[in-house]
C-alpha cells in the first residue's frame, strides 16, 4: 500500500517537471545551447517517470488474486526500476549524445539572458519537490551526515521517495551546471563549455540511474527486514512463554508497507493442539507489534514435526 507521503511526493515533481520541461524547450531553441537541450530531455525524462511512479502504486495496492496470491506489492518496485532505465536512456544518454554532437560540430550560444531565467525559474520550482522528498527521507534515516544518507538508501524499502529524491538532486545540480557551461561559452564564445556542461550533466544522470537501478533491482529480487527487525521479531518470539526455542526467520518485502515472515518455533514439550494454537496467535500478534510491515505470518513448528517423524513408522530396511 502506498503511503501518502509517497504520493505527495510524485505529485509535487510530476507538476514541476511538466511546467519546466516546455519552458526548457524554448530556451534551447533559441539558444542554440546543447546544454539547455540536454536539460529539456532531462525534463521530459523526469515527467514520464513520475507518471510511472503514479501508476505502480495504483497497481501495487490491487487485491490478491489466484495468479498473485501474495498480491501486487513489487509492481511498485518493477515501475521504478523502469524509470531507472528511463532516466539512463532518456535522459543520460541523450544528453552526453548531444554534448558529442556540438563538440564535432560547434556552435555558439546564440542568447545567455533567456536561459538564465529559465534555469533559475527551474531551479526554484524543482525546489519544492526536492524538499518534500528531503522531509521524507528524514523519517526514514536516521542520524546525521552522508553515511545515514548511506544507510537509508540501503534500508528503506520506499522506492518512490529514493527516486524523487536522487531524480531532483540530479536536476538541481544539472541546472547549476548547464548555468555555468552556458554562461562561460557565451562569454568565452567557446562552445566546448556548453558541450562539455551538456556531457556533465549526462554523467550525473547516469549515475543517478545506477544507483536507482541497483536499489530497485535488491527490492524486486526480493530483499528482507533489516538486521534490527529481525531482532525484535526474535525477542518478540522468545517472549512468549510457550515456546522454548526460536529457530530460523526468513523475511521478504512484497512491498514498502508488506513483509512476508516465515520463521521456525520449537515449542515447549507437552503442548496440546489448543496450546499451540494459542501460542501461534500470540507469536504473530506480538510479531505485527513489534515490526508493523509485517502482514503475513508463516509458522513451522520443530518440535512437533521432530515428534510426529520419531512416532511414524520406520522404513529403513537393514
Amino acid at each position: 500500500m502506498a503511503s501518502h507521503g509517497s504520493k505527495k511526493v510524485i505529485y509535487a515533481a510530476l507538476f514541476g517537471n511538466a511546467a519546466i520541461t516546455v519552458l526548457k524547450f524554448v530556451a534551447a531553441a533559441f539558444s542554440h545551447s546543447s546544454a539547455m537541450l540536454a536539460e529539456a530531455f532531462h525534463s521530459v525524462a523526469d515527467t514520464g517517470n513520475q507518471v510511472m511512479l503514479l501508476l505502480g502504486h495504483k497497481r501495487a495496492q490491487k487485491e490478491p488474486d489466484e495468479r498473485h496470491p501474495f498480491g501486487y506489492g513489487k509492481e511498485l518496485y518493477f515501475w521504478a526500476f523502469v524509470v531507472a532505465v528511463s532516466i539512463f536512456f532518456v535522459g543520460a544518454a541523450l544528453s552526453i549524445y548531444e554534448g558529442v554532437h556540438k563538440l564535432f560540430n560547434p556552435e555558439p550560444v546564440q542568447s545567455l539572458l533567456l536561459p538564465l531565467v529559465v534555469l533559475g525559474v527551474s531551479l526554484i520550482i524543482e525546489s519544492y519537490p526536492w524538499w518534500i522528498a528531503v522531509k521524507e527521507a528524514q523519517k526514514v534515516k536516521q542520524g546525521t551526515g552522508l553515511a545515514s544518507y548511506a544507510r537509508m538508501i540501503r534500508s528503506t524499502k520506499r522506492p518512490t521517495v529514493l527516486v524523487v529524491l536522487f531524480e531532483d538532486s540530479a536536476a538541481m545540480l544539472g541546472l547549476l551546471v548547464a548555468a555555468a557551461g552556458i554562461t562561460a561559452a557565451y562569454v568565452t564564445g567557446e562552445p566546448v563549455f556548453d558541450a562539455g556542461a551538456s556531457i556533465l550533466i549526462g554523467v550525473i544522470l547516469a549515475a543517478t540511474a545506477f544507483v536507482l537501478a541497483w536499489k530497485t533491482k535488491e527490492l524486486l529480487i526480493g530483499e528482507g527486514a533489516d538486521p534490527e527487525e529481525i531482532a525484535r521479531m526474535r525477542e518478540a518470539v522468545t517472549g512468549v512463554g510457550k515456546v522454548q526455542k526460536c529457530g530460523r526467520i526468513l523475511t521478504m518485502h512484497l512491498g514498502p508497507d508488506d513483509l512476508l515472515v516465515n520463521l521456525e518455533v520449537e515449542f515447549t514439550d507437552g503442548l496440546n493442539t489448543d496450546g499451540v494454537e494459542d501460542a501461534i496467535d500470540e507469536i504473530e500478534k506480538r510479531i505485527k507489534t513489534a515490526v508493523p510491515a509485517v502482514t503475513l505470518v508463516y509458522i513451522e513448528a520443530e518440535s512437533l514435526r521432530r515428534r510426529t517423524s520419531s512416532q511414524a513408522p520406520s522404513t529403513d530396511h537393514q
